[in-house]
């Protein structure tokens, strides 16, 4: 299978990790719930993981990469005060500032 479409995700956070198995047809991450989410990759996609916190979705049909990566990203979006969670890597998030003390 030719990839064609490519959508990288980066995963932010102490203890957060990705780990493809099955030749990248099953997702595996840990996003500090008390268990592993583990996600099924749809025909023509396919998982790779860098590092443990980069993983990329590769496939022919636009559509699915992106749209599978969307499902990466919902399960633990990005928030707005630490910048701790799954994104995009040229995804910008903007920071809030937290509670000021007098």
């Amino acid at each position: 299978m030719e990839a064609k479409f490519f959508r990288f995700l980066k995963i932010v956070g102490v203890g957060f990790k990705a780990r493809a198995e099955a030749e990248g047809r099953l997702l595996y991450l840990k996003l500090g719930y008390s268990h592993e989410v583990e996600l099924t990759v749809p025909p023509a996609v396919r998982v790779f993981c860098f590092k443990n916190n980069v993983v990329c979705c590769t496939g022919i049909d636009k559509e699915r990469v992106h749209q599978f990566a969307a499902a990466i990203r919902s399960c633990k979006p990005p928030e707005v005060y630490k910048g701790k969670g799954i994104m995009y890597v040229d995804e910008v998030i903007k920071k809030k500032e937290g509670k000021r003390s007098k």
